[in-house]
């Protein structure tokens, strides 16, 4: 069970079980779209294998995000305290919109470089915007100063066990649209930056599914946590490593999130910026689904998977997370004209 919080964070944190997921999903599930699962019979007939699409960009805000701010809100003890996040856009429009919900205040840290729709979106639900240099300045740093300074509740975007329960609920919803659609997943792919959808996702899903193969989806060159899996510790991406993917270009895996995936991810891929693009075109192609950059990263694994495991997967049932839609205009058209997408 999650303890009341105060304006830190546990010292010593609590990793998320099954029973905290379902108890998130009670709390939360009156608030949050169940998203659907799609797939498309042109593009099954085209890859050898189905092909299922967990459509998060249909949640509110945009993103799966919304689930977690849900869950860590309102599992507070203090119904009045404002809050505080960081975030590149998506937890931010989460925690915001959930804080005006709620009626709390919020103030988001958001990098000067996130895209203007997701500053701007953010801010129309109300919150105050603190931008930031994410190169050379520490949104961690900035955000315990100003949690201190205003007396606000913290809340970070995957390392924080109540996030984690909510984006876990995903979880539920997936393995019960799988049983109504008599899916058996071989392979489940899930973008992952810090890990907190990942980590909450597998908990759920291997409760039902357990011997399906999990995998995390991250851009090249932000591959931390495949990495990490296979160090066996956790690894640092470059710093000067830049790529599209602006929603899941974390440094390293979150220290709650790393031990959940060691548990429960068989492996990670990672996908270049062009194959992310083309597969913004395919969602678009063959879902009608507009998909962000850091929402697509499952996707274009799904879409090479038989080079990612290097074997044949003809006639096996695959599922990957579309986490976002929250999309730049000008890039979602730039990937619209991509050659060769499928």
């Amino acid at each position: 069970m999650f303890l009341p919080r105060n304006l830190v964070y546990y010292k010593e944190p609590i990793l998320p079980h099954y029973q905290d997921i379902e108890a998130a999903y009670a709390r939360i599930k009156h608030m949050v779209i169940k998203t659907p699962l799609l797939t498309s019979d042109r593009l099954n007939d085209i890859l050898g294998y189905r092909l299922f699409i967990k459509a998060e960009p249909l949640q509110r805000t945009g993103a799966f995000k919304f689930r977690g701010a849900c869950n860590a809100i309102l599992s507070l003890a203090d119904t009045e305290r404002s809050v505080i996040a960081f975030s590149s856009g998506n937890h931010a429009q989460a925690i915001a919109l959930v804080a005006r919900l709620t009626g709390r205040h919020a103030t988001i840290i958001m990098p000067q470089d996130a895209p203007q729709a997701k500053i701007d979106a953010t801010r129309g639900y109300g919150a105050e915007v603190v931008l930031y240099d994410r190169y050379k300045e520490s949104r961690e740093k900035i955000g315990e100063t100003l949690a201190t300074e205003k007396q606000a509740i913290l809340i970070k975007p995957y390392d924080d066990e109540a996030v984690i329960a909510g984006q876990g609920t995903i979880g539920i919803e997936l393995t019960e649209q799988c049983n109504a659609q008599d899916i058996r997943p071989n392979h489940l792919i899930c973008c992952a930056g810090g890990g907190g959808l990942i980590s909450g996702l597998s908990i759920a899903f291997h409760q039902h599914f357990e011997d399906t193969k999990i995998y995390s989806a991250e851009p090249a060159d932000f591959d931390d946590i495949a990495k990490s899996l296979q160090a066996g510790k956790k690894i640092i991406n470059d710093p000067d490593a830049r790529s599209i993917c602006d929603a899941i270009v974390t440094p390293t895996p979150g220290d709650i999130t790393f031990p959940i995936m060691q548990t429960h991810l068989t492996a990670g891929f990672a996908a270049s910026d062009d194959d992310v693009l083309r597969a913004m075109q395919t969602a678009w192609r063959y879902f009608k689904l507009v998909v962000e950059p850091g929402g697509a990263v499952a996707l274009a694994a799904g879409l090479s998977l038989a080079d990612n495991l290097q074997q044949d997967v003809t006639g096996q049932d695959v599922v990957v997370v579309a986490s976002g839609g929250n999309a730049d205009e000008a890039l979602f058209t730039k990937a619209l004209a991509m050659p060769d997408a499928i």
